[in-house]
């Protein structure tokens, strides 16, 4: 993981070790394989995953973060009721608010987007409400379609975490 780099003082003496600290093994976390982790999935009245499986990774370079999530329902799995919110790696900072791209796949194929708000821990994804209704509404359990066993989600955001 990247971090603030060394302030270098007038006469230093610089060693292989520091040179490898301060330029190598920052290169090399920029570079690093995306971290897995378990996104949490909630809304007013909790759905659980079942047989389904929900998977999230993401790749961290100093306060940047881009997450990404993939959802896939079970055969057990029940969505609860409300709109649904998913859980981050880390908390945004203050001051911006993000967007980022979601993707349904059910009997229909839905296109969204990711909306999370300044110092947040989670996001939201939106889709039209209906077919006949294109107003943007958040995912939940018959929005945009009613939602049932073999469906996908997919859903990116990249964004600036608070530390």
């Amino acid at each position: 993981m990247t971090f603030a780099p060394r302030t270098w003082v007038v006469g230093e003496v610089v060693s292989a070790a520091l040179m490898n600290q301060e330029i190598r093994d920052q290169i090399n976390s920029m570079l690093d394989p995306w971290t897995t982790y378990t996104p949490t999935w909630t809304a007013s009245s909790n759905p659980a995953i079942g047989n389904g499986t929900l998977t999230g990774r993401y790749i961290k370079v100093g306060r940047r973060c881009l997450v990404s999530i993939k959802l896939t329902m079970g055969s057990t799995t029940t969505y609860g009721s409300g709109g649904y919110s998913f859980g981050l790696p880390f908390t945004a900072a203050a001051g911006v608010d993000y967007l980022g791209t979601a993707r349904l796949v059910a009997a229909n194929a839905w296109n969204g987007q990711v909306v999370m708000s300044a110092s947040s821990a989670a996001f939201n994804a939106t889709f039209p409400a209906s077919s006949t209704d294109t107003r943007s509404a958040t995912l939940a359990a018959a929005v945009p379609e009613t939602l049932a066993n073999t469906h996908v989600l997919r859903a990116q955001v990249e964004y600036q975490t608070a530390s």
